[in-house]
């Protein structure tokens, strides 16, 4: 049985695909780009602001099924310039403790949606 998880905290989906599905404990997160919930607008100002846009879609995706980023096992991150990597990894890394982090992979990608910079989508279990 899967269950469809949205919130308005979080950008309404830009295509046929729910923010995430939650399937048993398993919680499947879409992938999450820098859209401002509130204005739906881009926020593009550095790597940084906009890797941070990214993090706080995805805790709001989180938090509408009751978790955190303390029950994420595997992130996928998409990048489209493997420069960035340090600015991105700096942020993201904010939002988990190093001793429980997820697994992950970071792929530089030719074009991601909108011509963003950065998605990632996360894998979390109750």
């Amino acid at each position: 049985m899967k269950k469809i998880i949205t919130t308005t905290d979080a950008p309404a989906p830009i295509g046929p695909y729910n923010q995430a599905v939650l399937s048993g404990n398993t919680l499947y997160t879409s992938g999450q780009i820098a859209i401002d919930p509130n204005t739906g607008e881009l926020v593009l100002d550095s790597i940084q602001t906009e890797t941070k846009q990214v993090m706080q879609n995805l805790k709001a995706v989180l938090k509408a099924a009751n978790m955190t980023f303390e029950n994420v096992i595997k992130t996928s991150i998409f990048i489209s310039n493997m420069d960035d990597f340090v600015a991105i990894n700096e942020i993201y890394g904010s939002y988990f403790n190093d001793s429980t982090a997820p697994a992950r992979e970071t792929v530089q990608v030719a074009c991601l949606p909108k011509n963003v910079n950065v998605e990632i989508s996360m894998i979390a279990v109750k």
